[in-house]
């Protein structure tokens, strides 16, 4: 496959501080031509990197640039990730209580995977985006 082939999405990593600014990065760089965004949802991030509306039609080939991504290991790190478990937690009638204790008790042990954890597994999960940080 030659280069021009390949589309290039490039995320800006100093516009990222936190998990909220996550999704507005995601949606600059992924939903420009579409009349809605996505809400701050790991299955919303990984629908769109399925394809078929937003940035990616289909199974093209993406590369995938995460600018300043050493400096989002930190923004979507452990501390962020306890916030997001502890919001989980703070809405039971939403979210499952019991799930979200027991992925907050893993990483407070140093044992449970951050956001950006999830984040690159979803990537991961699809084989036509080829990431570089």
């Amino acid at each position: 496959m030659s280069k021009e082939e390949i589309k290039e999405l490039i995320l800006d990593g100093n516009r990222i501080h936190d998990i909220p600014s996550f999704y507005d990065e995601v949606n600059r760089v992924f939903m420009q031509e579409v009349g809605f965004t996505l809400g701050p949802s790991l299955d919303a991030f990984n629908d769109v990197l399925h394809g078929g509306y937003g940035a990616i039609r289909g199974n093209e080939p993406i590369c995938l640039k995460w600018l300043h991504f050493e400096k989002n290991k930190e923004d979507l790190g452990v501390a962020a990730t306890i916030a997001f478990y502890r919001a989980k937690l703070e809405q039971p009638e939403t979210f499952n209580p019991e799930w979200a204790r027991k992925k907050l008790d893993e990483l407070e042990c140093g044992e449970g995977q951050t956001y950006m954890d999830m984040l690159l597994e979803i990537i991961g999960e699809h084989p036509n985006i080829r990431l570089v940080v």
